[in-house]
């Protein structure tokens, strides 16, 4: 509990922020929510990391280059001097922020928890597959940063993990026993101290650090002493090169002091998914992963203590913070986990095949499942490849649009025969399919050219593809004219020089991932029985 004297001058200057972020302050009755709750709390059990989760991001180009999608960084690597340009919180910012966040900003703990246990979720998730690091260990402290802890383990449940927890000083409060009771009926086991293995690497391969959050200070008490300790002997199985286990810490890594850091023999994380803004030990970070989790404080907080943060990518709950750590290319690799891919289960024609596996790539929600590699080559053999969007396929072939005049369309004049290359990542399942070229009619080229928007109408007749230009003020001046001359609205004419091809098929090839590069891979190739044209269907080594 804090002393009576310190809530009375925190209750002071909360009165003061309070008043500071509003255009018509009012005053604050020492009954509400803020108040109370600060009462109650204990030096471990603070709301403060949890309401710090999510501060709204200042979009400043210096720092747009953050939000780049995460790589599987091996080793660990120095801090990046860019991240200079991201706000450290001190102890005291962080609770005050905490303070207006649980106050007038009108937000509960239970809604806090749910979002800084999500952020950590997702942050993982970008890092360490769940076919290759399946295995979870959520220890969790009395307090809201072992709070974070559950909700994690929860969503990491959903996200097709396999999390245990480890929550040795359970509370009674009703926030805490219903998010126990949430990972009872998912059937996540709950490990006591005592069963733990001596060695926490052989049973799991991620360690969740949510023990202490920002606001604990002192030396830890039994029995998260001898936990730290567990997890500080990890840190120096991979100094022997053992295999170890990965290590998360949320917010703080517990043991150390928010504005310093855990010295020699402190616990040494793979990844620190900071909440709201980096605390100022995270300068003092130096695994391969930092992150940054939430988005949701409004911007009067981020404007009054200048917080400078990186923009969130897409909907996501996280944020890389500087650059990954250098990347062993040699080690990248993913074990895919996958249904049998079986003789006896596809069909016999390879264009239902086609259809059935396009379909579950439509359902899955992949983006662009039309997206296609297209290889050709010149007369004389040299090949070439790019991307390109099916715009149909039906028995006669697969059909996709371009410039007559472009590299592709000289190499399919002068050797009339491609490739098509199908990658969906999300369902680990390629197609290749192999065959002679030809243009579609001039029929079917307008009908689908005057289907397009109308941007893309214009842009067709702008791009000489594959020529060279000056700049990309021709494109965009010539755009602007053409846009102009066809604001009437008035039907836009198609060029002569661009149209459709059709590919049509003399080879397909289904590949499914695997464990341990046993992939499957079945080839359909046309084959004469009986005077009647059948496909048949081999199975090729992976």
């Amino acid at each position: 509990m804090w002393p009576l004297a310190r809530r009375s001058r925190k209750m002071t200057r909360l009165l003061f922020l309070t008043q500071s972020l509003s255009s018509n302050p009012k005053p604050i009755s020492h009954s509400h929510t803020y108040y109370n709750y600060s009462v109650s709390r204990s030096f471990h059990n603070s709301i403060s990391h949890l309401s710090l989760a999510f501060l709204y991001p200042i979009r400043s180009p210096a720092i747009r280059a953050f939000c780049s999608k995460p790589s599987s960084a091996v080793g660990v690597g120095s801090l990046p001097s860019m991240t200079e340009d991201i706000s450290y919180l001190t102890q005291r910012e962080a609770a005050e922020i905490d303070e207006i966040l649980m106050g007038p900003l009108g937000f509960s703990v239970d809604q806090l928890m749910e979002l800084a246990g999500l952020s950590v979720a997702t942050s993982i998730a970008e890092v360490y597959k769940p076919s290759e690091h399946n295995r979870v260990l959520a220890i969790c402290g009395p307090g809201n940063n072992g709070g974070d802890g559950l909700v994690a383990a929860r969503h990491l449940n959903h996200f097709g993990y396999k999390p245990s927890v480890c929550y040795p000083k359970r509370t009674a409060k009703p926030l805490y026993t219903g998010l126990v009771t949430q990972l009872e009926s998912l059937s996540v086991p709950f490990i006591s101290v005592e069963d733990l293995p001596l060695d926490l690497s052989k049973d799991f391969d991620i360690i969740v650090d949510a023990m202490f959050g920002f606001s604990f200070h002192g030396s830890p008490r039994p029995p998260f002493d001898n936990l730290i300790q567990k997890l500080v002997c990890i840190n120096n199985y991979d100094q022997t090169h053992q295999k170890s286990s990965a290590i998360v810490s949320i917010d703080i890594p517990s043991g150390w002091h928010v504005e310093g850091d855990g010295g020699a023999e402190g616990i040494k994380p793979d990844m620190l998914v900071s909440l709201t803004a980096p605390k100022l030990c995270a300068k003092k970070f130096f695994g391969p992963h930092h992150f940054l989790g939430g988005r949701f404080v409004p911007p009067s907080i981020a404007d009054k203590y200048k917080l400078r943060l990186p923009p969130y990518p897409g909907t996501s709950m996280c944020v890389r913070i500087g650059r990954p750590a250098q990347v062993d290319i040699s080690a990248l690799r993913e074990n895919y986990i996958s249904p049998e891919f079986l003789e006896e289960q596809v069909e016999a024609d390879p264009f239902d095949q086609f259809r059935k596996w396009f379909d579950d790539v439509v359902a899955a929600g992949l983006r662009e499942p039309n997206a296609m590699a297209l290889s050709t080559a010149s007369k004389n053999g040299k090949p070439s490849s790019r991307m390109v969007l099916l715009k149909g396929f039906d028995k006669n072939g697969f059909v996709w649009y371009t410039n007559y005049e472009s590299r592709k369309a000289h190499e399919l004049s002068e050797n009339p025969h491609a490739s098509l290359l199908f990658y969906w990542d999300g369902l680990n399942r390629q197609v290749r399919v192999e065959g002679s070229v030809e243009k579609v009619s001039d029929e079917e080229s307008d009908q689908y050219f005057h289907s397009r928007p109308r941007g893309s109408q214009i842009g067709a007749i702008v791009s000489k593809q594959s020529t060279v230009l000056p700049g990309r003020r021709v494109l965009y001046d010539q755009y602007k004219e053409l846009e102009e001359k066809f604001s009437d609205g008035s039907i836009i004419p198609k060029p002569k020089n661009w149209g459709g091809y059709r590919l049509k098929p003399e080879l397909f090839e289904f590949w499914q991932g695997q464990k341990s590069r046993l992939h499957d891979r079945l080839q359909y190739s046309p084959k004469e029985i009986n005077g009647q044209q059948v496909w048949k269907i081999e199975r090729l080594a992976p």
